[in-house]
Formats: C-alpha cells, structure tokens, sequence
C-alpha cells in the first residue's frame, strides 16, 4: 500500500515538474492534476481486468499486472487453483464411492427428499428393471410397483426389510429380494436390495430335510414300539412272535439305511476332494454294477424266469474303457446306485442298457437307460434332493431311503462330473453321467463303445 501511495505522489511530481517547466506555477498544478487523473484512469483499467477476469474465472485468462492490483490477482488465481484442486479430489473420491457401490454384490439406490432415483448401481437396476439413464429423478413408487413394498414405502417403518419377487421372477424359477430402505440426510434415503432367493431355498431345504428325518425315522420306530408293547403284553405263539421279530428287524434294518445314507452324506461333504493320484480300471466299475444288478434283479424278480434283462459292454470291451482317477469306493457306490435305482423300478422282465461312450470333449459318459414307467418332468430338478421321491409308497416297497440320488450327486461334483436325467412317462428313463477329460486314461480307440453294440 505504502508502494502504491509513493507511485501515486511520483506520478503527481513528475506532471507538476512538466508543468513548471512548460508554464511556471499554474502549470506545475495543472501538470500535477493531469498526471493524478491519468494515474486513476490508468489504476481503473487495472482494476477492470482484474474485475472481468473475476467474472469469468478461467485460470488461462487471468492477467499479468504489477502492484496492488496483480498482487490480488496471483492471489485470486492461487485460490481459484486449490479449490479446483479441491473439487477434482472431492469429484476423485466421488467416483471412487460410486465404482464401490457399483461393485457391490447388493442393488444400491440413492432417492432424494421426494422419493426420486438420483442414482442406482446395476445390479438395482436388473433387481427392478430400471434403465439407469431413462429412470433418473423418476419417483420409486412408480417404478417398483410390488404391493409389499407399495406398503412398504407408504408405512414410512423402515426398521425391517421387506420381501418382494424380483422383475425377472417366473414360477419356474423363483426370485426373491430383500429390500430396505435407510433413511439419511435431509430427508434422503438409500434402497439396497439383496437376492435371497438362495437362502429361503435352503432354509425350505434345511426345513424338508428336519421333516423328512423325522417322518422317516418315527415312522419305524411307531411299528417297533407296537410290537415291543405286544410282545411285552400278550402271550403269542411262537410262530406269531417270530414274525414280529421279523418285521421288527425289517424296521430297525430301514432305519439303519436311513443313518448310514446320511452319515455318508455327512462324510462326503466333510472330506476333501479327490485328486489324481489313484486310478481304477472303468471295466472293474462296470463288473461290479452288472454283478450287484444281476444279484438285485434275481431278488425283485417275482419269478427266476422273469429276470430283468440287462446289456453290458461285453469282456472284450471293457478292456478298452481305459482308467478313471477318484475315490474307487466312492465311484462304485454312485455307478451302482443308478444301476440299481433302474432294476428297482424297472417292471421285470425290462430291458435295462448300461454303456460308456466316449465325449467329443475327452471326457466319457456312463449311461443308465431303461424301460420303466419313466418320471414326470416336474420331477427331474427335485431328484437329487434329499428324501425326496417321485411316489413314497413305491419307494418304501423297493427299500429306498430317498438319500440314494442325493449321495449320487455330491460324489458326482467332488469329481468333476455332471449328472443328466432324460425321461418321457410310461417310455423309461436315462441317467447320463458326464466325466471331465482329466480324470481319464482312454486308450485311442474309435468312438462310441456301448451295450447296444455288443
């Protein structure tokens, strides 16, 4: 300030001095007002740029000046620098929320004061079916339109979420989403969604199979406690008391299956998986599945003349089925189980064909196919699940606990392998098993190998 007042006084001296020297004393003053008023004009037009600049706030533009007035200017322009720095960093950590909530497994809205999206990440948006871009600022109660959570919303309670079907829910195919809303802000809210769809699947699962043990294990211990109370308050003959024992036996023996299918599930799902250090010759699978099936149809049959009829790969062929790596007593007990699950409800005299074909992939699949009544296709996803059967009172007659399909699968996965159920009622059905090509040592032999071929 002190600077600018003595450039101010230099400039007066020097128009006085001009002055008195063109025209004495009257022209020293007149010199000196002129060199004052040509100064503030001067200081004016400073000023002015200093102040258009200010308008526009463009850093490039600013001006170059000295004095008072460029040194507000370096100071404007070094504020101006950090509050863009400021707003780049605050736009940085902007983006960096949103890219994580857009990475969310979660659907994630953001609703202003008056319910309107102002954002949502992709997974909202395949939750609702909402078009990020198309919906914005667009109200939430008209675009979620489910009464549940139309209820929801106009009950303003928010403490707990609520449970809606999703946009792309079919009845084939449930999907079902949890949603809540958390108010923050002035008056703003954030929507997430989560798809349960899994969770209340397994907790209807964890809630079947409680019941299912239940059911299948009161349901002998009812006949045993009967007969322990006859026996212990009647006096029966000898042939009589034989035969209760007998059915006793027979209850005690089923409830035995039942805990040894789920001890094996229980093993199963414990241990770790298979590797590729043992390797089993397939033919030695096949023997034993045509041994036990030969061994099991001789039993069902109603006649020894009424045998099923069952089609192996002949000696000559097994021998050319290579090797599979896995757990040799686990393979045999899922090979054996569809083998003998066909001989159980295949009406004799049947047909039951069992090959092992090669895969356009490497891998190999072993089939099971006969001419039962077949299964219903509202059946076929719901096979694999524990305790569940197509006709309960068939089951119980060919002595299945409902855990054989079950065991199937979980030996399947930890190998790698792909369980295929084919079946059209009243023509049979076909258990396709698909085995990875890494888990196998097949000699190379020309295409399909099969029971049809023998």
């Amino acid at each position: 300030m002190f600077f600018r007042f003595v450039v101010f006084l230099s400039w007066q001296l020097a128009g006085g001095l001009v002055g008195w020297w063109k025209a004495g004393p009257w022209g020293a003053a007149v010199g000196a007002a002129a060199a004052a008023w040509i100064w503030f004009v001067w200081d004016m037009v400073r000023g002015g740029r200093v102040l258009r600049w200010l308008r526009h706030g463009d850093l490039a533009q600013a001006p170059r000046l000295y004095g008072l007035w460029g040194e507000a200017s370096d100071r404007v322009r070094r504020l101006l620098r950090q509050m863009q720095g400021q707003v780049q960093e605050s736009e940085q950590r902007l983006q960096e929320v949103l890219s994580a909530l857009q990475a969310s497994p979660n659907g994630v809205i953001l609703l202003n004061a008056e319910g309107c999206i102002e954002w949502c990440n992709q997974i909202a948006a395949a939750h609702f079916g909402i078009d990020a871009e198309r919906d914005l600022l667009q109200s939430i109660g008209n675009l979620v339109r489910h009464p549940d959570f139309s209820a929801y919303y106009a009950g303003r309670d928010f403490a707990s979420a609520v449970v809606i079907a999703g946009r792309q829910s079919t009845p084939s195919r449930p999907v079902r989403l949890s949603v809540q809303l958390h108010p923050y802000g002035q008056g703003r809210s954030l929507l997430l969604s989560r798809d349960v769809t899994t969770l209340e699947q397994a907790d209807a699962m964890r809630r079947d199979f409680v019941a299912n043990v239940s059911h299948e294990i009161r349901t002998p211990l009812t006949v045993l406690s009967g007969f322990v109370e006859t026996l212990q308050t009647l006096a029966l003959p000898s042939e009589e008391q034989q035969r209760y024992l007998a059915l006793m036996a027979q209850q005690a023996a089923r409830m035995q299956s039942v805990v040894s299918g789920l001890l094996a599930l229980s093993r199963l799902e414990g241990s770790p998986l298979p590797g590729l250090a043992e390797w089993t010759p397939v033919a030695q699978l096949l023997r034993a599945c045509e041994d036990e099936a030969r061994a099991l149809s001789a039993l069902v049959a109603p006649e020894p003349r009424r045998v099923h009829a069952l089609e192996f790969p002949p000696p000559q062929v097994l021998q050319s089925l290579g090797e599979i790596a896995g757990v040799p007593a686990e393979l045999q007990s899922a090979l054996s189980n569809l083998v003998g699950n066909a001989v159980r409800y295949t009406p004799t005299p049947g047909t039951i064909r069992v090959s092992w074909t090669r895969a356009p992939d490497g891998g190999a699949v072993f089939s099971v196919a006969d001419t039962g009544p077949g299964i219903d296709p509202v059946h076929i996803p719901r096979l694999t699940e524990r305790f569940y059967r197509v006709d309960r009172s068939r089951s119980r007659e060919t002595g299945g606990t409902g855990l054989g399909l079950a065991i199937v699968k979980h030996v399947l996965q930890r190998h790698g392998a792909s369980l295929q159920i084919d079946s059209v009622p009243g023509k049979g059905a076909t258990f396709s098993v698909h085995f990875p090509a890494n888990r196998l040592r097949v000699p190379q032999l020309p295409g399909v190998v099969s029971a049809a071929a023998a």
